[in-house]
């Protein structure tokens, strides 16, 4: 095998986690809830606390791979996300879950940036690179089937007390073994600079903000939009106006600086962080939506919803694994076509959801939505690092990731709250479709911005190869 397809396969072991642990809990909070003896306020933090740490250091995490060398960082994250899930696996109280999470999300932030700036490197052929970030949406589809699948087996095992232990501690032996092939395969990159000194004040700053508006957001989203929230948004405003000030500053003074903002100045950049910003807040509020409106509107019970999904990461997983060959061929033509795919099988749900929906129809919908959404996703973060000189690769993934996994969360408080709002007090069937509805519509303006994006992006950054 290519010694380049090794180094891929080791780095996506990192993206692999990430994704995976994101999900892996979700099915197994009732069990964790029972043994711990939490409160609901308590099992919302567990979620929301690695989504919390993750979101507040990607920029960082990126940072410090430009500064320190990629592998270094990479094989710090995988380390500490090694300790933490073991932290997580034999936590014997509700807090200590919690607080392990939140290191947990923060090394997946130390690993994810390296993913994205490795690939640019490794890769640096048009043609190679869109293959390798088909194989990254793959790990994307991947994550999401195997944590939503691995935390359901392991919390329903009868071999063990507290058998949804296993769901953290399955980590350790991937951790130790992509370390192993780390150590051995990967090479090291980083940024030639004259004074290798790091900006640990505009951490503290940038990590304050991001943490206040991520946590009043996956609050919202358990407990409802409250004055505690406002507040802790409107402060997060003000410590990232305060960020880019002295960002500003220092790199005008030649300082050390955490943001190099002349990232600003591509246009690919901008484009593709409008795009992934709005694609994430129609897929993550798509979901979320969805699951209510399948369980609660049409009584679907979780186990059949379940299985109904997993259709859409099946059809994720098939699109990205031929929507390089396509991309290749056809160019920008084949992401307006996935958006347009994916608009319409909205549309269709909008007129066919309902309870005498057949279940195949179910299925199949969703599958062809997986197919449009892998069609698109891989393609996103080309769009945005393509073009981007090697010294700002790390600096340009943290801020790509960080504009996701916000817009991820914005998406289901925004649309959650649309949805909620006209689902009404004593809500009827007819009251959730029409929920539905609304918030699907929602989405597909979302996609129209995503499209405006394809538009405007240069022909020179998604090159169709000469057959």
């Amino acid at each position: 095998m290519n010694n380049k397809y090794l180094k891929l396969m080791v780095i996506l072991s990192g993206q692999l986690l990430t994704i995976m642990d994101i999900f892996i809990i979700n099915v197994s909070i009732p069990s964790i809830q029972r043994d711990l003896h939490a409160s609901n306020g308590e099992m919302q933090l567990m979620i929301a606390s690695y989504l919390i740490g993750f979101a507040s250091f990607l920029i960082t995490g990126g940072r410090l791979g430009d500064m320190y060398g990629r592998k270094k960082i990479f094989m710090t994250g995988l380390v500490f996300f090694m300790l933490s899930s073991v932290a997580c696996g034999v936590s014997s109280g509700a807090a200590l879950l919690v607080i392990s999470r939140f290191i947990q999300g923060i090394s997946a932030a130390l690993m994810a940036p390296q993913v994205l700036s490795m690939i640019q490197i490794l890769f640096t052929g048009h043609e190679e690179r869109t293959k390798a970030m088909g194989w990254y949406g793959i790990t994307i589809g991947l994550g999401t089937i195997l944590g939503q699948f691995l935390g359901g087996y392991f919390s329903s095992l009868t071999v063990m007390e507290e058998s949804w232990r296993l769901i953290f501690l399955i980590n350790i032996p991937i951790c130790m073994l992509a370390l192993f092939f780390s150590k051995r395969i990967l090479t090291e990159s980083k940024m030639t600079v004259g004074k290798n000194t790091f900006d640990f004040f505009g951490v503290i700053v940038l990590a304050a903000g991001l943490f206040c508006f991520t946590y009043a957001l996956t609050m919202s989203e358990h407990q409802g939009i409250q004055m505690k929230s406002i507040l802790l948004v409107l402060l997060s405003a003000g410590i990232l106006v305060y960020f880019v000030k002295i960002q500003k500053m220092r790199l005008k003074c030649g300082k050390s600086y955490l943001i190099d903002f002349t990232l600003f100045n591509y246009t690919n950049f901008n484009l593709g962080i409008l795009a992934v910003s709005f694609f994430f807040i129609m897929l993550d509020s798509y979901f979320y939506i969805l699951s209510l409106f399948f369980q609660d509107g049409l009584q679907i019970g979780a186990l059949a919803a379940g299985e109904i999904i997993v259709f859409q990461g099946l059809g994720f997983i098939l699109a990205s694994l031929f929507s390089s060959k396509f991309i290749l061929r056809y160019g920008k033509k084949f992401l307006v076509s996935g958006l347009v795919l994916i608009m319409t099988v909205l549309m269709l749900q909008i007129f066919l959801f309902n309870k005498e929906t057949p279940f195949f129809m179910l299925c199949l919908l969703l599958f062809f939505h997986g197919i449009g959404v892998g069609s698109i996703i891989p393609s996103l973060a080309t769009i945005a690092l393509s073009g981007l000189p090697q010294k700002l690769a790390g600096n340009a993934s943290g801020v790509y990731n960080t504009f996701q996994q916000v817009a991820a969360i914005v998406g289901i408080i925004a649309v959650g709250s649309v949805f909620y709002h006209f689902l009404g007090v004593k809500p009827s069937p007819q009251h959730y479709h029409t929920a539905f509805s609304i918030a699907l519509a929602v989405n597909i303006i979302c996609l129209f911005i995503v499209l405006f994006s394809m538009v405007k992006v240069p022909e020179s950054i998604l090159p169709k190869r000469k057959m």
